[in-house]
């Protein structure tokens, strides 16, 4: 599968220590917005990542688009779940 734009500034939450989404999402906010992307439990951490970046750490970030959905996945051969998503759109505020 090639890589989009969309997929290369995309941070992808799940369970990684906390401090290591904060600074991937910083990083790659330098070139651009990033889309913080989580589904299921991780989407408290997701919406974590994104204030603690915003509050503490670049003060001119902010989350331009909230969008939220369902999947559903496979669980095996007769059975389906639907998990909740959430992509947060972080950008740097215009001077």
């Amino acid at each position: 599968m090639a890589n989009t734009n969309n997929d290369i500034n995309s941070v992808f939450i799940g369970n990684k220590p906390f401090m290591k989404y904060v600074t991937a999402v910083i990083l790659k906010l330098n070139k651009g917005d990033v889309v913080i992307k989580a589904r299921g439990k991780w989407i408290t951490r997701a919406v974590d990542v994104a204030e603690v970046i915003k509050n503490d750490f670049i003060k001119d970030t902010e989350v331009t688009d909230v969008k939220i959905g369902s999947e559903e996945i496979k669980i095996n051969e007769n059975k389906k779940k639907r998990l909740s998503t959430i992509d947060l759109i972080l950008s740097k505020k215009d001077k």
